[in-house]
């Protein structure tokens, strides 16, 4: 009997030893879906851009001494920083999941006449001194690297 249960520990040994070292698989990306460029609840993402764009302008059309210091700049880069993040990461996100279509479909959503608008003012800022792309995190940054890439600044405003 014992050479039997050596043998059943020897099989359950051999078994688990082939499950923990055997190799892994590495999971493969969902390819892309065709469809419109978006998914089901894309009502409530277009109402959260629309919030965006009001908080940003906001605060890129509040007085320019609030933007140096203090809880004032702190606003005004979180307001910037956060709309940036978010136009970036749909920017990303949009053409994996949803491929070509989610990346015609995020680019019109992000290039209406209010963010061009933004642009244009957050590139005054950057040009009078107000904001650097270096006082935003990393998926931000990229967005606001874009565009002030041809601006130079002129005025460092928060200097002194």
């Amino acid at each position: 009997m014992s050479r039997a249960w050596f043998i059943l520990w020897a099989l359950v040994v051999y078994q688990v030893a082939a499950w923990a070292f055997a190799p892994q698989k590495s999971p493969q990306p969902a390819p892309p879906i065709d469809g419109p460029g978006y998914g089901s609840n894309e009502a409530i993402f277009v109402e959260g851009r629309v919030s965006k764009r009001r908080a940003v302008a906001r605060a890129l059309e509040r007085p320019y001494g609030s933007r140096c210091a203090g809880e004032g700049r702190k606003q005004f880069i979180s307001s910037v920083g956060e709309y940036y993040y978010h136009r970036q990461n749909d920017a990303e996100r949009y053409p994996e999941t949803f491929g070509k279509p989610g990346a015609d479909y995020i680019a019109r959503q992000w290039s209406t006449g209010e963010d061009k608008r933004i642009d244009r003012l957050t590139q005054e800022a950057y040009a009078q001194g107000y904001l650097q792309p270096s006082d935003f995190g990393a998926v931000a940054r990229k967005a606001v690297e874009t565009v002030v890439r041809s601006e130079r600044v002129t005025v460092r405003s928060c200097a002194s």
